[in-house]
């Protein structure tokens, strides 16, 4: 799967217009919350809070047109918790947004 790094700015100019400041703004708030989401998969104790995480961070992905990132938080809510391959994948999906 591709990755289109203008698609969260794309999807934030078509919510917000031509403002390159707020825009800006917003794309910081998404990472931030993309990291804590990384936050609460590492912190998962069962398989609920894991599965619970994953999905958080998949609705946030989707909310910003983040398809990978999107597409790796669901691979993540159907594995073991903590598998360390796909919080691999996930940190370089997050590190590339």
């Amino acid at each position: 799967m591709a990755y289109d790094p203008g698609a969260i700015d794309a999807t934030l100019a078509a919510a917000v217009g031509d403002e390159p400041a707020l825009i800006a703004e917003l794309r910081g708030a998404f990472l931030d919350s993309a990291r804590r989401g990384l936050d609460g998969l590492e912190n998962a104790k069962d398989a609920e809070a894991w599965q619970a995480a994953a999905f958080r961070l998949k609705g946030l992905a989707a909310s910003f047109g983040a398809v990978r990132l999107m597409t790796l938080a669901t691979e993540a809510a159907a594995m073991p918790v903590q598998d360390m391959l796909v919080m691999r994948k996930l940190r370089r999906a997050v590190e590339r947004l």
